[in-house]
């Protein structure tokens, strides 16, 4: 067990998760002979990606104890730079696009900076940016919207790579290091132990702000490239973009076993509850249910799941 983490647990929550996702994936290809064919399952992981990007590193944010409300924000924010930058500044698009993420990425240092820096709640420093990152999307854009990008811009978040959407294979690799990262380094164990206890992490010489830092800092590189890729897939940059995208990331990873006071979580849970997310989505819009009941029935699965693992967990722990 390391910094009071308990594989057991996590195991078990991923396995009620998984045969919930397959009973889900059942009834829904039931339900419509549309929903599992191998066109609509790609397509559903296009739309997919730019949550699941942001939600690998919502889960090294949440795992610390804290959250990070800005990412759809500076999806946002991104999406508006990467054409201002290219359009109306002249730049090349790549160096537009790398100037774009550079953005973003400084978006969420500064999100650090003011918890680790000034003991900000995560919650409130967040909040704050959220909004501070959405006016200067709004304000940057003047409500317009830039179109017309060359066609090889388009690869990233419309082409295809041995018959995979290019942004599927962006998001497996992400989720791998991702895994890697959080499961077998010192660092991943360092998010854990400032989420079991960070008082205890910090008299036991464990660079808390340095790790806390580096962790929002990812997650506004990881929102960042959401943005760009979001603008290729769509054909153009909006100041709403991403708005609400946060919810979603926050509830595949709290779905996928995250405890949300932290010191729990993996990345497979968030990967799991990521797709039954998504599967729910596609497979109730194709059965004919509305937005509403979409919504409602999502927050039933996440309760159960939770539920569910609570009960198990107590068992397991007498």
């Amino acid at each position: 067990m390391v910094a009071g983490i308990n594989p057991r647990a996590l195991l078990r929550h991923e396995t009620i998760l998984a045969i919930l996702g397959i009973g889900v994936v059942a009834v829904l290809a039931f339900q419509s002979d549309r929903f599992f064919t191998v066109e609509n399952l790609l397509n559903q992981g296009r739309l997919m990606t730019e949550v699941g990007l942001v939600a690998l590193a919502m889960t090294f944010v949440i795992a610390t104890g804290g959250i990070d409300l800005s990412v759809g924000s500076i999806v946002g924010l991104t999406a508006i730079l990467t054409g201002v930058f290219w359009q109306n500044l002249g730049l090349p698009l790549p160096l537009a696009i790398v100037g774009a993420v550079a953005v973003g990425t400084f978006g969420g240092f500064v999100n650090g900076l003011i918890i680790t820096r000034f003991k900000v709640p995560p919650l409130i420093a967040t909040l704050a940016t959220l909004a501070l990152y959405r006016g200067l999307a709004e304000g940057i854009s003047q409500a317009r919207s830039v179109r017309g990008y060359p066609d090889w811009f388009y690869v990233l978040g419309q082409g295809s790579v041995g018959g995979i959407p290019t942004q599927l294979w962006i998001l497996a690799a992400a989720a791998i290091v991702a895994a890697v990262i959080l499961g077998l380094t010192i660092w991943g164990r360092t998010v854990y132990a400032i989420g079991s206890n960070e008082v205890a992490a910090r008299f036991s010489g464990l660079s808390i702000d340095g790790c806390k830092l580096a962790v929002y800092t990812a997650s506004g590189f990881a929102a960042a490239l959401a943005g760009v890729i979001f603008v290729s897939r769509v054909s153009t940059t909006r100041s709403d973009m991403g708005t609400g995208l946060e919810l979603d990331a926050i509830t595949a990873v709290v779905l996928g076993g995250t405890s949300i006071f932290g010191g729990r979580g993996t990345i497979i849970g968030t990967a799991i509850g990521l797709c039954l997310i998504q599967a729910l989505k596609n497979g109730l819009s194709l059965a004919g249910v509305k937005g509403d009941g979409t919504i409602m029935l999502i927050g039933a699965v996440l309760i159960l799941a939770i539920l569910a693992s609570n009960i198990f967990d107590r068992g397991g722990n007498r």
